[in-house]
C-alpha cells in the first residue's frame, strides 16, 4: 500500500474545505494542554434544566502527541515498542553493603 504525501493530502484536504471556511491565523492545538487536565461540558436543555458533566482522562491514561500517534496508532503497537525497549534497559544490580 502506498502511503499518502503530505501535499496530496493537503490537496484532499482542500477539496473538502468550504469556501466560507477561513482558517488565517487559526492556531493548531491551542486547547491541547487545558484539555489533558480535564473539562466542563454544560448541556441546556429545552425543559429550562442545565446537565453538567466533568469529563478527564482516566487515572493512568497516557496521552500520545499527535507527531507520536501518527507511529503508533493504537495501544498494541506502543506496548510493544515500549517493551521492546524495557528489554534494552541493563538491570541494576544491587549494591552489598549499599545504604538504602
Amino acid at each position: 500500500m502506498k502511503k499518502a504525501t503530505a501535499k496530496t493530502t493537503q490537496t484532499k484536504l482542500d477539496e473538502t474545505i468550504r469556501a466560507e471556511y477561513d482558517f488565517t491565523g487559526g492556531v493548531r492545538g491551542k486547547h491541547y494542554r487545558a484539555m489533558q487536565n480535564g473539562y466542563t461540558v454544560t448541556v441546556h436543555q429545552a425543559d429550562g434544566t442545565t446537565l453538567v458533566k466533568e469529563v478527564k482522562p482516566a487515572k493512568g491514561a497516557v496521552i500520545l502527541e499527535p507527531d507520536v500517534r501518527k507511529y503508533f496508532p493504537d495501544s498494541e503497537s506502543v506496548n510493544a515498542a515500549l517493551r521492546s525497549l524495557i528489554r534494552l534497559i541493563p538491570t541494576q544490580k544491587k549494591r552489598h553493603g549499599a545504604k538504602t
